[in-house]
């Protein structure tokens, strides 16, 4: 694990040395506000479900936007080639550079906790702060699968902007796939299949303050289907 460690720090740490981390940082938390207040005071409404309604789909950008350097600057420079050569394993590489970018995640998500108690300090009755808690870790689960998804399609390719919209498509597909626009069309038996397997789906059940196993199974289980894709992919190339 000191290994991890080691390639976790340097990773966390080129984060903060790249301004597109800063960009994206102020852009999401701008955005963000800027939509969630806008509706806030229309509807009056002290209440977080909107801000957590929009997160899924802000998420699709901002995640893509974090994982399009993971590999894409290594398979540039070549020095993909020359860290697999040092006595360390895909699984040791691939964990190292997904824990630094949930880590960022992490720092992203604490920024907006200022949203919250805002809104707290405007409403009369105050917040449930058990179903705000539900929903930062239904955020963080939703987060946490985006950037593996966003990990294993950016490893196959050295362009950044080709690797970001990867990520966009990869994730977008994995959002619809149990929206009702796409269930409606599909066989009865197929619904709740579908449903399954909607990344946001399984969000919107946390949000409301509900954590069941299964939601927390379903992430897991992406987590990792998608970290072990992206240790076969950083394999084939090293035996390529």
């Amino acid at each position: 694990m000191t290994r991890v460690g080691a390639i976790w720090r340097k990773e966390f740490r080129d984060y903060w040395f790249s301004p597109i981390a800063y960009i994206v940082i102020t852009v999401f938390l701008v955005l963000m506000n800027w939509l969630f207040f806008r509706g806030f005071y229309l509807l009056g409404e002290a209440s977080m479900r909107g801000f957590f309604g929009l997160l899924p789909w802000a998420f699709l950008l901002l995640i893509p936007a974090l994982t399009m350097r993971q590999w894409a600057e290594e398979l540039r420079s070549g020095t993909l080639e020359v860290l697999m050569t040092k006595p360390v394993s895909e699984w040791e590489v691939v964990l190292g550079k997904y824990l630094a970018a949930l880590s960022f995640l992490v720092v992203v998500l604490a920024l907006t906790l200022s949203t919250p108690l805002t809104v707290a300090g405007l409403s009369q009755n105050g917040l449930d702060w058990g179903v705000l808690l539900t929903s930062y870790l239904g955020a963080l689960l939703l987060g946490a699968a985006y950037l593996a998804m966003g990990g294993w399609v950016g490893s196959f390719t050295s362009n950044q902007i080709v690797a970001f919209i990867l990520g966009v498509a990869l994730i977008f597909v994995g959002i619809m796939v149990g929206e009702a626009i796409v269930t409606f069309f599909a066989p009865g038996f197929m619904v709740t299949f579908l449903e399954y397997l909607g990344l946001r789906y399984h969000f919107a059940s946390i949000a409301r303050g509900v954590i069941d196993t299964r939601d927390l199974i379903y992430y897991v289980s992406v987590i990792f289907l998608f970290l072990f894709l992206t240790v076969r992919a950083v394999e084939s190339r090293k035996w390529s």
